[in-house]
């Protein structure tokens, strides 16, 4: 019997994006790390705790769902066998799961739980248990029928950092889909560090951050929500085949990106305020960014690259002179003080990163014939 062809499959790049983002949710704060005298493994054997939430017993079971289905995914698209991959995946979880509880020992602002190891396991073996059905349904054979006709070959990264996008717009940004803030916290982080020496004053420059700007202009802001659809956009058209598919992926970004932000304002005002970001000048941005990427659908991969390249660059610069309004800021302490402070941490670094990722991801793709 022939094996089955092996794929590149985008399962793998987002488990292990995904795990990383478990990993930091896990162990979130990083700081005043104690020693551990007794047995790290003792929590094992000990009662379940008397006291919990709903909310922790939901995170941690369906926390690790997605995990045990993108595991396993990316193991049997891998030409695994299916009982071996529904084994290694869960056993993958399983691993993952208890490495944190005993880390957790050492963090005095985490306790290591068996009731959290235990809906780790059950979310991982839900999440693998769907994933199994769906790929016996034939379903996943059927998706990569639909992604040929779709795709490129090689488009597992891309796929990835697409898939992620739309986690990274979950914090709160100064500017709607305005990923990429993360200069003004390098530079606090440099001006602690380089406090006192010649570098201090390089660190005053007008790169790092805007913070004597009140207010963007009405034309800085639309161009930066035009770029943070634009950048996506170009970014999928080097995966995705020319023609009217390229054009339909505008729109789907464009309604991810707006649905996403709708969830996190939601989130943090409550449902009656959740559109109440929907400007003139976002919609104007967004029609202008939808007009420049449908422009640039026609375009081969290689030069959607290079303009990726440009877009994302001006969109990280940008975001970087966009000044913290208070609404802003509000919304920001109201993550990082809330049940969802986890949560925040892991996708405030996809939303800084991303645009950081996606500009090598395209630095290689235009290095590429096509």
């Amino acid at each position: 019997m022939a094996s089955p062809p092996l794929h590149h499959s985008s399962a793998a790049p987002l488990a292990a994006i995904y795990a990383a983002l478990v990993i930091y949710a896990s162990l979130y704060p990083f700081d005043d790390w104690r020693a551990f005298d007794t047995n790290p493994f003792a929590f094992l054997v000990m009662p379940w705790p008397r006291w919990w939430t709903a909310f922790d017993v939901g995170a941690n079971l369906l926390g690790y769902v997605p995990l045990g289905a993108m595991m396993f995914g990316a193991l049997v698209r891998s030409g695994v066998p299916t009982r071996r991959s529904v084994s290694l995946a869960w056993s993958a979880a399983f691993g993952l799961s208890l490495c944190m509880e005993v880390t957790q020992n050492f963090l005095p602002r985490r306790v290591a739980s068996n009731l959290d190891l235990s809906l780790n396991t059950l979310g991982a073996g839900l999440g693998i248990g769907l994933a199994l059905a769906i790929h016996r349904q034939g379903w996943v054979d059927r998706w990569q029928a639909l992604r040929e006709r779709w795709f490129i070959q090689d488009s597992a990264g891309g796929l990835a950092l697409i898939v992620s996008w739309p986690l990274g717009l979950l914090i709160p940004t100064p500017v709607a889909l305005g990923v990429g803030r993360i200069l003004p916290r390098l530079h606090e982080g440099f001006a602690q560090v380089f406090e006192g020496t010649p570098i201090a004053p390089w660190l005053d420059a007008p790169i790092w951050t805007a913070q004597h700007l009140v207010r963007l202009s009405a034309l800085a802001e639309v161009s930066i929500v035009a770029l943070g659809l634009l950048g996506p956009s170009l970014l999928a058209f080097t995966i995705t085949h020319p023609g009217w598919r390229r054009l339909t992926l505008v729109p789907v970004l464009a309604g991810l990106g707006v649905a996403t932000t709708t969830l996190s304002t939601a989130l943090n005002f409550g449902p009656q305020h959740a559109l109440a970001w929907g400007t003139g000048l976002f919609w104007l941005g967004l029609g202008g960014g939808a007009l420049l990427a449908g422009l640039a659908s026609r375009l081969p991969a290689r030069t959607c690259a290079a303009f990726g390249l440009i877009a994302l660059t001006a969109l990280i610069v940008g975001v970087a002179h966009a000044p913290a309004d208070p609404y802003f800021a509000h919304s920001l302490q109201a993550w990082e003080q809330g049940d969802f402070i986890r949560f925040h941490g892991a996708a405030q670094w996809v939303g800084w990163l991303w645009p950081f990722v996606a500009l090598g991801y395209l630095l290689v793709r235009s290095a590429r014939p096509g």
